[in-house]
């Protein structure tokens, strides 16, 4: 006798409150917003019959979760916002590196339903979004029944599709300080096409000048590690030094704690150099 297949769930509720609950019940639910990366996922899954999460908490209907806005000196981003939002944000130039990212996201279609949380938490080392928001000193806000906490992006980002969120927490937020107004940001990715496509190496740098002298400086790779890394070193050896020597002054050895696969898409020796050669255009944009 044939028996029936055991129907998935599909929990959507409308309340933080209600998806805690839900999530403190059963942490095997697997949550969802966009499900741009999802949803290929476990397609890929059943077509090579390989097990996948059955059972899906959909927190797409929470309204709190959405939106960009400052909460005084800090600006908020809801974990569920959109790629398009952030694509189309009025904000400074200091926002033109997650700007340039949002728009290099898939498509329109990825961009108007994909999400910045479903990216960090899917945890690529590929993940557009990461270097933009670890260059603008990220935290990272997550919830659960008893509380919220934060944490800074880096921290999070425990490797390679691994991440701190604990199994009866949310992502609800990312929370960004103000920049200094002086900054500016810019975001670079090579691909083997312009769109649709995963990156061979993205940088992201948040530089402060005065007078043509670099008061502060962020730099971050992206897809050359198990997760995206910072450049502290690089970072202080620019800090004090004349916008216009930057791009002379950064060499291989700061890239140095980098660790570069081989891959299908680039070998880790192209990966390196064109990390450098991304990090020198960026920071002279």
């Amino acid at each position: 006798m044939r028996t029936s297949p055991v129907q998935p769930r599909w929990h959507r509720p409308t309340s933080l409150e209600e998806a805690l609950r839900l999530r403190a019940g059963d942490p095997a639910l697997r949550v969802l917003a966009g499900a741009t990366d999802l949803l290929p996922a476990v397609a890929g899954a059943e077509a090579w019959g390989r097990a996948h999460p059955r059972d899906w908490l959909d927190i797409s209907a929470i309204p709190e979760l959405r939106g960009i806005g400052w909460e005084q000196d800090r600006l908020r981003i809801g974990a569920t916002t959109s790629w398009a939002s952030l694509r189309d944000a009025a904000l400074p130039p200091w926002w033109d590196a997650m700007r340039a990212a949002a728009a290099r996201v898939g498509g329109p279609q990825v961009q108007a339903r994909g999400t910045i949380g479903g990216n960090l938490c899917n945890a690529s080392p590929a993940a557009d979004g990461v270097p933009p928001l670890l260059v603008m000193d990220a935290l990272v806000e997550c919830a659960s029944r008893g509380g919220r906490r934060e944490l800074p992006l880096g921290a999070f980002l425990r490797g390679n599709r691994a991440t701190a969120l604990a199994d009866d927490e949310i992502m609800t937020a990312i929370l960004l300080p103000r920049p200094a107004a002086a900054a500016r940001s810019v975001f670079l990715k090579l691909g083997a096409r312009r769109h649709l496509v995963i990156s061979i190496v993205m940088v992201a740098a948040m530089i402060e000048a005065v007078d043509g002298i670099i008061r502060a400086a962020g730099l971050a790779v992206g897809a050359c590690s198990a997760v995206a890394q910072r450049l502290p070193g690089l970072e202080a050896a620019l800090t004090g030094q004349r916008l216009v020597d930057a791009p002379e002054i950064m060499q291989s050895a700061h890239l140095s704690g980098l660790s570069p696969i081989d891959d299908i898409r680039a070998d880790a020796a192209y990966r390196a150099t064109a990390a450098l050669t991304l990090l020198r255009r960026a920071v002279a944009a």
